[in-house]
């Protein structure tokens, strides 16, 4: 059978729309159901109405500690003129014991004055005064839940009183799960060659199974061969009440999903105008829902939570939650294409009276985009995009309350910025979340309003000094403050051994030497280019000067994995990859802060944190670092 290339590109409701209409048509929402005992039901849907068999209590019962009299021996006592009873008048009771039918009222504890073998109360009972009587919380043939109802702590409370010790609920659909692909292995292989990819989007999407009460059923990995795949979905069809197939559904060489779905059953969509997520597929085999996601995490997991989610929850006559919206203002402009809806994932931060959204990277392939994100927004077709500071809606994937103890730094990247991080939330319960745009990109932001704080370690070509005469430029008129966070050895980060003998500067112009530069405006850049102008050093004489990383660990990892040879960067960095390291400065690495935000309790608290020991001790044992001035305000405008 030939390969179908050909990608719609329908609009997103529609497929929405048509996916669910096709299921109603085959009857995929008929409700089964299956019988599990009430204590194993916390969270299933109750499939048919229940009813009591037996009423609660089945017995009259007392209400309260006390005694059990009948009432008209009670009715001449007063605070003045007290009766007493004898022993044979009354029968001391605790709580929910029988109450003989010689009574019929219960005095409380509280009430009755013991006097030898006999009690004096001081004020007349009425009849069935705490006394519970035969079914007050349920009546044998009572209704004690509905059809399609949550079984919640309470109600396997009321069924167990109610002698239900068993419940047909709504039974709940599996998942079978196909992962594809021959450059797939499994997790957990210390050595990988290049071009093996861990399979990880089965075992994500078997997650979000289980948190819309699905059954995940993973399969094996399935190799890029038609007649495999086929095979694989034709196993699981007939115990699956979904199935789902990861990657295989673009226009590529070795993607037969949607072939396989036409030869199987219908397709119903291939390609819908979502931006990531465009190469999904939806059919139908056997009157089973089937989809295709695409096989980059972030793609996968948007065309699953747009389509599998609905189908799934309504599968178990469960309402489709909304999550909660919220008003954010963007950081910065995003570019969009007007053909389709744009999912972009951000963080959010609440920041003079106002939240912030900050998006994240938008490569599908980026799985740490989904763990980083606090929401997600949507830019609709027909919109070119969102301009900085436009208001946008987020629908949120964290509580409000985290957003409100966030900090946001943004500036140049150091590793002690993680650990700060990960003690100010042990410490403190506050988040701290760090975008990675260089030295001047921060003190920009910080000028704009968008950050807390800036990360900074910017080198004065004229002065030797750092970061001074940097904020006095980019934040004109403004006041501010320049505290320590470390000072740091940079360096040349070299292969394990430094196999190409890299000593200095003058070295990495040699023929043989492939470098990899950190972006323009980073700090890092700006020393490169101060040495180099100092030595007499041309960068046009440096291979892969032009060519940019975004972090000192990014660049490592590319000396690591033999993506180049040399980088610039701080010996934290080098040590983390087992990497050499040449010395060839020191720097400081400050944090830029505006003092009236020095009175937020939230920044005295990282004040707190990195004049602690445990901040010391945790920067001690990575390396490279000098704490002499850590904590100190080592400059401010005047």
């Amino acid at each position: 059978m030939s390969r179908k290339v050909y990608i719609e590109n329908m609009p997103l409701e529609k497929a929405q729309q048509l996916f669910i209409n096709q299921l109603e048509q085959v009857g995929y929402f008929n409700l089964t159901g299956e019988t599990i005992p009430v204590l194993d039901s916390q969270g299933r849907v109750s499939l048919h109405p229940v009813i009591a068999k037996r009423s609660s209590p089945h017995y009259i019962a007392s209400a309260m500690d006390g005694i059990a009299v009948k009432a008209d021996v009670t009715f001449t006592a007063t605070e003045t003129n007290p009766i007493t009873l004898a022993k044979e008048q009354y029968l001391e009771v605790d709580t929910g014991d029988y109450i003989p039918p010689q009574y019929d009222s219960v005095i409380m504890i509280e009430d009755v004055n013991y006097i030898e073998n006999s009690v004096q109360i001081i004020k007349a009972a009425v009849p069935w005064q705490h006394i519970r009587s035969v079914g007050e919380d349920l009546v044998t043939g009572d209704m004690v839940m509905t059809s399609l109802q949550t079984i919640g702590p309470y109600e396997i409370a009321a069924l167990l009183n109610a002698a239900i010790t068993d419940i047909e609920v709504v039974k709940k659909p599996v998942v079978a799960i196909i992962p594809t692909g021959t450059e797939l292995v499994e997790y957990g292989n210390p050595e990988m060659a290049p071009g093996e990819i861990v399979e990880s989007n089965s075992h994500m999407l078997s997650g979000l199974c289980l948190e819309w009460g699905a059954v995940p059923w993973r399969q094996n990995i399935v190799i890029d061969d038609r007649e495999a795949i086929k095979q694989a979905v034709l196993s699981v069809k007939d115990q699956a009440d979904f199935i789902v197939v990861c990657s295989g559904s673009s226009a590529g060489r070795e993607d037969y999903t949607s072939s396989i779905v036409e030869e199987l059953g219908e397709l119903i969509v291939h390609g819908i105008a979502t931006r990531p997520g465009k190469p999904a597929i939806l059919g139908i085999i056997d009157n089973k829902p089937l989809i295709g996601v695409p096989g980059y995490p972030i793609s996968a997991q948007l065309v699953f939570s747009l389509f599998a989610k609905p189908v799934l929850l309504k599968k178990q006559a469960i309402d489709l939650p909304e999550p909660e919206t919220i008003t954010a203002q963007m950081s910065r402009k995003i570019a969009s294409s007007m053909g389709v809806d744009e999912f972009i994932n951000v963080n959010l931060a609440y920041m003079e009276g106002k939240y912030l959204a900050y998006p994240l990277n938008r490569g599908a392939g980026i799985t740490t985009s989904l763990v980083k994100a606090d929401g997600i927004t949507v830019i609709p077709r027909g919109k070119e995009g969102i301009n900085a500071g436009e208001d946008c809606q987020i629908k949120l994937w964290r509580p409000r309350k985290v957003l409100d103890e966030t900090l946001v730094c943004i500036g140049s990247h150091d590793m002690s910025i993680d650990i700060l991080a990960d003690l100010l939330y042990k410490s403190y319960g506050l988040r701290l979340i760090s975008s990675n745009v260089g030295s001047m990109g921060g003190l920009m932001a910080l000028r704009r309003g968008e950050t807390h704080f800036s990360g900074i370690h910017l080198l004065d070509y004229e002065t030797g000094k750092y970061n001074t005469s940097y904020v006095n430029r980019y934040l004109p008129g403004q006041d501010w403050c320049l505290i320590n966070l470390v000072n740091r050895q940079q360096g040349l980060i070299v292969k394990k051994g430094n196999p190409l003998n890299v000593q200095s500067l003058q070295d990495i112009t040699r023929d043989n030497i492939r470098y990899i530069n950190r972006q323009k405006g980073s700090g890092t850049r700006l020393l490169l280019d101060f040495m180099l102008q100092q030595q007499g050093v041309d960068s046009n004489s440096i291979y892969g000067y032009n060519r940019e990383e975004y972090t000192h660990l990014a660049v490592a990892a590319a000396v690591k994995n033999d993506a180049g040879d040399v980088a610039l960067g701080i010996y934290s960095s080098a040590r983390a990859l087992d990497l050499d390291f040449v010395p060839l400065a020191e720097e400081s690495y400050d944090l830029c802060i505006l003092p009236e935000r020095l009175g937020d309790i939230r920044l005295e608290q990282l004040l707190s944190v990195i004049q602690s020991n445990e901040f010391k001790k945790h920067i001690d044992q990575i390396g490279g670092y000098n704490l002499k001035s850590s904590g100190q305000i080592t400059s401010q405008s005047r």
